[in-house]
């Protein structure tokens, strides 16, 4: 079997990866992906933000204009006239002329100019200057109608203005206004909690619609991923394996060239690297259906002794030793991808398998193959291996031995794919003994041992 190897470095592939052009276009692709998915998102839910601010600013300024107008309203309907002329007794004791929004009511006698005759009670407001007063004032006794205004009061903040036109009670001529002074910042304290949550909240979904997104968008490219995994495995495989038969078979060819004896007596070495070269093909051939086909395996109803008799039927003759005893076993698997998966259990047994020690017993292996139930067991008398390298015999290019490196790393994802398992381990007496597990289908007849 495959001998104990040194620690191995990073598995050659991976470096690969890293450097992949392929894999940097979909990286760079994901997180397109990624940007625009969050732009969307930040253009959405900005969209839907101004317009909730915009919308509930407008409510608030709605609101204290109402508010405003309500105060108006009732101040206009308690002035009145007599003959001793304007009274404003109503205001003062009136709800609606007490607090803020303030009132003010400008009169302007016959012939003059408009003055400030009423001032609702409370604490002194930054309010506009009084020649805005007076003109806002003007302007809606000259409209005689409700004017609307924001000027900058004294802070420089804004300040919501409405002015309502007042009449003389018998000649309802326009005498007067009624201007409501309102600051905003009682309303807008409100509005700016509110924007603060809206801001607050569509950063928060941004930056969970980017997460999202680089999470789908990695989800959606996993096929992709998976795809360019497997051809640069394949790939990888296909160039670790075909190295050592392609380098033989030109030495081969080149000693040829320069042998007086010519090419006869290095065919033998040649056919061997071809047969190597051809085990190698199908090998990275079967791995690559391995990994395009997945789950979706041509499983039928398998004679599992069977084909274990034919595959030793077909091994080369030589020097080894091969005996079997196989107990008759139906499995339900893929008749081509199982017997592949034995042919590299016979060789890497044939090929690691012999005896050690002095005399013609050391060229030949002396191999054991059993099927018991849905499990074949392949045992060689072999110098064996450390216990601890055991777990190292079924991975990708682990071949210390002049093995296929990819053998049993096969046979591991052959019977991965089947439900199965591959594991090695000492045999008594010395030796490894490898055994592959497959799902158990139905029980067949009995079988008899024989010897090949």
């Amino acid at each position: 079997m495959t001998r104990a190897a040194p620690a191995p470095g990073p598995a050659p592939g991976r470096a690969g990866r890293r450097r992949s052009p392929a894999h940097r276009r979909l990286r760079r692709l994901q997180l397109r992906l990624t940007l625009a998915y969050t732009l969307i998102t930040l253009a959405g839910v900005s969209a839907l933000s101004w317009m909730v601010i915009r919308t509930d600013e407008r409510s608030w300024r709605a609101a204290a204009y109402d508010e405003m107008d309500q105060r108006a309203a009732v101040s206009t309907s308690l002035i009145y006239y007599t003959d001793a002329g304007l009274q404003l007794d109503g205001l003062h004791d009136d709800e609606h002329t007490r607090g803020t929004p303030r009132v003010r009511v400008l009169h302007a006698a016959p012939g003059d100019a408009l003055r400030l005759v009423f001032t609702s009670p409370g604490p002194a407001d930054p309010a506009p200057g009084e020649d805005r007063l007076t003109a806002l004032a003007r302007t809606a006794m000259d409209r005689d109608d409700t004017v609307r205004a924001e000027e900058p009061d004294s802070r420089g903040a804004t300040a919501y203005l409405l002015a309502r036109p007042f009449h003389h009670d018998e000649t309802q001529e326009v005498r007067g206004a009624v201007v409501v002074v309102g600051d905003p910042s009682q309303w807008m304290a409100e509005h700016r909690r509110l924007t603060t949550s809206v801001l607050v909240g569509a950063g928060l979904l941004t930056a969970l619609a980017a997460a999202t997104g680089h999470l789908l968008s990695g989800r959606s490219l996993r096929p992709a991923w998976q795809s360019l995994e497997a051809q640069e495995r394949v790939l990888a495989d296909a160039a670790h394996e075909l190295r050592t038969p392609v380098a033989v078979m030109r030495s081969s060819v080149d000693i040829a060239g320069t042998d007086p004896r010519g090419l006869d007596p290095h065919l033998p070495r040649i056919r061997r690297a071809t047969e190597r070269l051809t085990d190698v093909v199908e090998n990275v051939l079967t791995r690559g259906r391995l990994q395009a086909a997945g789950p979706d395996l041509r499983a039928v109803p398998l004679r599992l002794d069977q084909l274990v008799e034919q595959a030793c039927e077909e091994l080369a003759a030589g020097p080894h030793v091969v005996t079997t005893s196989l107990d008759a076993s139906v499995v339900t698997a893929d008749p081509a991808l199982v017997r592949i998966a034995v042919r590299n259990l016979l060789d890497n047994a044939l090929r690691h398998g012999r005896t050690p020690g002095p005399g013609p017993a050391a060229a030949r292996a002396e191999v054991h193959v059993m099927v018991r139930g849905a499990t074949v067991a392949v045992a060689d008398r072999g110098p064996g291996i450390a216990a601890a390298d055991l777990p190292g015999l079924t991975e990708r290019f682990r071949s210390p031995g002049g093995g296929t490196g990819i053998g049993l790393s096969l046979v591991r994802e052959i019977a991965a794919a089947h439900g199965g398992s591959l594991t090695a381990e000492l045999r008594p007496g010395g030796g490894t003994l490898v055994r592959l597990s497959l799902a158990p289908g139905e029980a067949g007849p009995a079988h008899a041992t024989g010897t090949t």
